[in-house]
């Protein structure tokens, strides 16, 4: 076998049952501190150190930083759309010595980082400006770890171990999503303001260390004896074109996936408001419920991350499973809304983190079964992450349009979520070529 053939065997897209008995555990390693890394201090600015930030130069909550929100996130989450399929499908197509995923990841890393310093500059109404612009730098910077970062589970992982090693990945990615906030929350203080801008810098310092862990810990094979590309007409359509053939399921994981993520970003951006303006609490105690909520959720999320995943694979579905963390997390958004004290977010992280430990760990096995075709892996897994940018998109949106009809008010906004996840659940059932 010569070399470019050995290399197109490497890269085939994917590995069979057969070639592979004994599990990765050390891919699902790497995805999943990598994704911790970078969602961490995602979550963090987004979540907390955001609205605090710009609620202060707004001088409070209230209309105009949920509008201000609401554009950011629209702004933010349109240009993640289009990066995030542009460059999963450039790092389909990379031919280098450190291999077609791991460039992008140390690139996006230190850019990343280097962004998230310039947000926490910014600390006037006049150079707001500037903080969308980084917004939207961030957006496209971060989706250069995130596109080829979970392709790898595509590209190493047979089927028969997909829900273990997402198991793996989803620890990390929800001790993450859970734990920036509450990291954020540390930098939440009604006597020291400026404290919010060094939880920017602390942050950024997690995110630069993304790419290298990841990288060092997948150690990917080169890729430069692969086949190169002319680029041509052709090869363009086929790197960056939306699958229709047999992509049915695609969709209805996309679309149902972005309902129930509409459901928990829209928990999560307002979280801050849900305390302060919803239930009376003053900054300090907001900051640290929603330090107990994010402790709680990631509990809970952990302990049912790593069983989910396995069970799945004893089971061999999929999508009864999302579809019922679904339902939970549709449970926990409402408690909340009846039961209208700060400890009641704990409860909601309590049984929220049982769906999103469910969810976290079969959802990636549930994406990388849809993919019509798994030689453009991180090319379709972009668009299905569209179900995360589309609910950054939407959830800001919806809640402000429901915070105006419901007469200024954030806590009836809770139902709405909760209904949101419902049909969520109902789309992912609808998927056919997947148990």
């Amino acid at each position: 076998m010569s070399t470019n053939e050995q290399a197109a065997a490497v890269w085939s897209g994917h590995v069979t049952d057969e070639e592979q008995p004994k599990a990765p555990i050390i891919i699902g390693v790497a995805t999943g501190v990598g994704a911790l890394l970078w969602l961490a201090p995602f979550m963090g600015l987004n979540s907390v150190l955001n609205p605090a930030k710009l609620a202060a130069i707004m001088g409070g909550a209230g209309a105009e930083v949920n509008n201000y929100l609401a554009m950011l996130g629209t702004l933010g989450a349109i240009v993640s759309t289009i990066t995030t399929i542009i460059i999963g499908a450039l790092t389909d197509i990379t031919r280098s010595r450190l291999g077609r995923r791991t460039p992008w990841i140390l690139a996006g890393s230190l850019l990343t980082a280097a962004v998230m310093v310039g947000l926490g500059l910014v600390n006037d109404r006049a150079h707001l400006w500037i903080f969308t612009v980084l917004w939207c730098l961030i957006q496209t910077f971060i989706n250069m770890i995130v596109a080829p970062l979970i392709a790898v589970i595509a590209d190493r992982t047979a089927p028969k171990h997909r829900g273990l090693i997402s198991s793996v990945y989803a620890i990390g990615y929800i001790i993450g999503q859970y734990g920036g906030p509450v990291i954020g929350g540390f930098f939440m203080s009604d006597k020291n303001p400026g404290l919010v801008n060094t939880g920017y810098y602390a942050l950024a310092v997690m995110m630069l260390l993304s790419g290298p862990v990841a990288a060092i810990l997948m150690r990917e094979k080169s890729s430069l004896g692969m086949p190169k590309k002319k680029f041509d007409g052709k090869v363009f359509a086929d790197t960056f074109k939306f699958p229709t053939k047999g992509a049915a399921d695609l969709y209805k994981a996309l679309f149902g996936k972005m309902m129930i993520n509409i459901a928990v970003t829209g928990f999560s951006v307002y979280q801050v408001f849900y305390l302060t303006s919803g239930m009376g609490a003053d900054q300090s105690t907001a900051g640290k419920y929603i330090s107990a909520m994010g402790v709680a959720t990631m509990i809970t999320a952990i302990i049912f991350a790593p069983l989910s995943g396995p069970v799945s694979d004893f089971l061999k579905t999929r999508k009864k499973l999302v579809a019922f963390s679904a339902v939970l997390t549709a449970i926990g958004t409402i408690i909340p809304f009846f039961y209208r004290e700060p400890v009641s977010m704990v409860w909601y992280g309590v049984i929220a983190g049982i769906g999103a430990g469910i969810f976290f760990s079969v959802d990636q096995a549930l994406n990388i079964e849809v993919l019509p075709n798994p030689e453009n892996a991180a090319k379709d897994l972009g668009i299905l992450n569209f179900a995360n940018t589309g609910a950054q998109i939407l959830a800001p949106v919806v809640g402000a349009i429901l915070f105006n009809v419901l007469g200024g008010q954030y806590m009836p906004i809770l139902p709405c979520l909760s209904v949101i996840a419902l049909v969520g659940a109902v789309l992912v059932m609808m998927i056919k070529k997947v148990r």
